[in-house]
C-alpha cells in the first residue's frame, strides 16, 4: 500500500536499523521520534487521527521494535475553492481558461486528501492556466483547513493570472542548412496570435514529423512587461541529411517481410525530400519513389487549410494474396493539409493493373484516378485515444476516357472512444465504401474492396473475405466492416481486450452477409500507440487466428 511505503521512507528507526555503531542513547531517540514521524507520514495520506504504537522487546538480540500504525477513516475533501485573480476575469477567452483550469483540478469533493495530490493539484492549475495565454499566472495563497473530529478538508486556492500573452518576435536557433523560411512554413502560429500551449505543440510536431529535424524545442519570454508581443523562440536540432534504414520482421497478415528505406532530406542541396522504398514480403513486394518539397501556402485552397504539403512519386506493387496475383504501377500526385484534426487532401494518379485469379481468365486495366477526401480527428490523444472520435470521408472517379471502365468510388469511416471510469474503455469501429460502376470488369484490383485479417475482421486471414472467382478471391464493389471492443487497463501500460468484428466484401449487395470473428487479446501502450495481441475465432472458418498489430489503424 502506498502508506506503508510512505511509512518505511519516512520513519528514521526504519532507514537506520542496520547501523553498526548504534548506541543506547541514539536508538532510545530514534523510538522516541517513530511516533510523530509515524503520524506526519500518515497524515500525508489523509489519515490525521491515525492511532500509532511503539512496543520495544529487549528480550532478543537485537531489540525487536513493533510500530502499530492503525490509519482509521481518511479525511476527504469537503470543499474546493479556486479563486483567480487579475486580466484573466476579463474576456471571454480568459474565462474559458479558468474553466479549464476547474476541470483539470485533480483534487474534486469527495476525494481522500493526500498531500503529493495537493501539491500536484496546485502546480497543475497553474501550469493549466500558464498554457492557455496566461504565461506569468503565478500561485498566489493556498489552503488546505483540515478538521481532524469531522475528517473533512476544505481547500482554497488563489492565482494571479497576469496578462494575456501574444506572439511577438519568431526567433529560430540551431539552424545550418535549413532557412528560418523553411520552418515558418510548418507553423500554424504568426506575431500577434495568443499564446497557447496547444498551438505551439501542433507546431512542434509538425517541424517532428517533417524528418528535417531531430529536436525541436519552443519557450516564450515570461517578462509581464513584454506580454504584448513575447518574444518566441525555437531552439531545433537538424536531423541527418541522409538516412539509410533496414527492417526486418514478421507479420499475422502479410507473413515474413524485410524492407529497406533511403531517405535525403535536401536532393536538390535545399530542402527537396526523396524517399526511396523497398518492401519485401511473403505476400506482398513493392518498390516505389517519393518527392517531397517543403509546404506551400494554401492558394485557392486557402479556404480549407493555410499550408498545404505536397507529395509526386510512383512505384510497383506485386501481392500474391488468397490465389490472386495482382501487379500494379502507379504514378501519383497529391497533396494535403498539415492541420492534424481537420485534414483535407486531394490526388490524382494513373494506374496500370494486372490481376491473375488461380482458376480464371487474367485481367489487364488501367485508371486515370482523381479522389479527394477529408478527415475528423476529434480525440483527447492523436496516437492512443481513450475519449472522441474520428471519421474519414472519400470520394473518387476513374476519369472516363483515360480508364478502362469509368466509375465512382466512395469511402466512410468512423471511429469513437468512449471512457468507462479511469480503467475500461469502449471502442466501436465501422466502414464501408462502394464502388459506382455496372461491373468491376476494367476496374483495377487496387481500387476493389477485399477485408479480413488484424485490422479489419480477426478471426480470418489477411483480404479473405471477397468475390470467389475461379480458386482466388478477388474484389468486390461493395463492403462493410464493423467492430466492437472494450478494453480493461490493469496498470497504466498493460490492458486485456474482448472484442467482436464483422464484415465482407461481395459485388452485389443482395449478397452481404456479415462474417463474424470474436476473441480476446493483450494490450500495451506503446510511444507509437497501442500494441494488440489478439486470439480470434472465425466464425464462418470455424478456425482460429493470432493477429498482432501496432498504432492506430484508423
Amino acid at each position: 500500500m502506498p502508506v506503508d511505503a510512505t511509512l518505511r521512507g519516512a520513519i528514521d528507526l526504519v532507514r537506520w536499523q542496520d547501523f553498526a555503531d548504534m548506541t543506547e542513547d541514539l536508538f532510545g531517540r530514534l523510538v522516541r521520534d517513530a511516533v510523530p514521524q509515524a503520524r506526519e507520514a500518515a497524515a500525508t495520506h489523509g489519515f490525521f487521527d491515525a492511532k500509532i504504537d511503539v512496543a520495544v522487546d529487549r528480550a532478543t538480540a537485537p531489540a525487536t521494535v513493533t510500530l502499530t500504525v492503525v490509519p482509521g477513516e481518511p479525511t476527504r475533501i469537503a470543499s474546493v475553492a479556486i479563486d483567480v485573480a487579475g486580466p484573466a476575469r476579463e474576456s471571454p477567452e480568459g474565462a474559458a481558461a479558468i474553466a479549464k483550469v476547474t476541470d483539470a483540478w485533480l483534487l474534486p469533493k469527495g476525494d481522500v486528501f493526500r498531500q503529493q495530490a495537493w501539491t500536484s493539484a496546485k502546480d497543475l492549475a497553474v501550469a493549466t492556466l500558464a498554457a492557455n495565454a496566461y504565461a506569468a499566472a503565478r500561485l498566489t495563497a493556498s489552503e488546505a483547513r483540515i478538521d481532524p473530529a469531522a475528517r473533512t478538508a476544505d481547500l482554497s486556492v488563489a492565482i494571479e493570472s497576469g496578462p494575456p500573452f501574444f506572439i511577438g518576435e519568431i526567433e529560430v536557433r540551431g539552424l545550418s542548412r535549413y532557412t528560418p523560411e523553411l520552418v515558418a512554413s510548418f507553423a500554424n502560429v504568426r506575431t500577434g496570435d495568443p499564446y497557447g500551449e496547444q498551438a505551439l505543440d501542433e507546431y512542434v510536431r509538425r517541424l517532428l514529423a517533417s524528418g528535417y529535424f531531430a529536436s525541436v524545442q519552443t519557450t516564450i519570454d515570461p517578462d509581464p512587461e513584454q506580454a504584448a508581443h513575447a518574444k518566441l523562440t525555437l531552439s531545433v536540432i537538424e536531423a541527418r541529411r541522409r538516412r539509410l534504414e533496414a527492417g526486418a520482421g514478421f507479420s499475422t497478415d502479410t507473413e515474413y517481410k524485410a524492407s529497406l528505406l533511403y531517405s535525403d532530406m535536401a536532393v536538390d542541396g535545399r530542402a527537396l525530400q526523396m524517399y526511396v522504398n523497398l518492401r519485401l514480403e511473403s505476400l506482398l513486394q513493392q518498390a516505389d519513389v517519393r518527392f517531397v518539397p517543403p509546404p506551400r501556402p494554401g492558394g485557392m485552397l486557402a479556404w480549407l487549410s493555410d499550408h498545404w504539403i505536397d507529395t509526386y512519386g510512383g512505384g510497383w506493387q506485386r501481392t500474391d494474396i488468397e490465389n490472386l496475383v495482382t501487379t500494379t504501377w502507379a504514378v501519383i500526385a497529391r497533396t494535403r493539409s498539415l492541420d492534424e484534426r481537420r485534414t483535407p487532401a486531394f490526388g490524382a494518379g494513373f494506374y496500370e493493373n494486372d490481376q491473375s485469379p488461380q482458376g480464371a481468365p487474367s485481367e489487364k486495366s488501367h485508371a486515370l484516378y482523381v479522389d479527394a477526401e477529408y478527415t475528423w480527428r476529434t480525440v483527447d490523444d492523436l496516437l492512443a485515444p481513450t475519449r472522441g472520435w474520428m471519421a474519414n470521408a472519400q470520394a473518387g472517379v476513374g476519369v472516363p476516357g483515360a480508364s478502362t471502365a469509368s466509375f465512382g468510388r466512395l469511402i466512410g469511416k468512423g471511429a469513437a472512444w468512449y471512457p468507462l471510469g479511469a480503467s475500461n474503455t469502449l471502442y466501436f469501429r465501422a466502414e464501408a465504401g462502394a464502388v459506382l460502376a455496372q461491373s468491376r470488369v476494367g476496374i483495377p484490383s487496387n481500387f476493389l474492396f477485399r477485408t479480413g485479417g488484424d485490422t479489419t475482421v480477426r478471426g480470418y486471414a489477411y483480404d479473405s473475405l471477397g468475390v470467389e472467382q475461379g480458386d482466388a478471391i478477388v474484389g468486390g464493389r461493395y463492403y462493410a466492416v464493423a467492430s466492437a471492443e472494450a478494453t480493461h487497463w490493469i496498470n497504466a501500460s498493460w490492458g486485456i481486450a474482448a472484442f467482436v468484428d464483422a464484415g465482407n466484401a461481395v459485388d452485389n449487395l443482395p449478397d452481404f452477409r456479415f462474417a463474424v470473428g470474436y476473441g480476446v487479446g493483450a494490450r500495451v501502450r506503446t510511444p507509437i500507440g497501442p500494441f494488440r495481441l489478439d486470439v480470434a475465432y472465425g466464425v464462418d472458418v470455424r478456425s482460429v487466428r493470432l493477429h498482432f498489430s501496432v498504432g492506430l489503424t484508423f
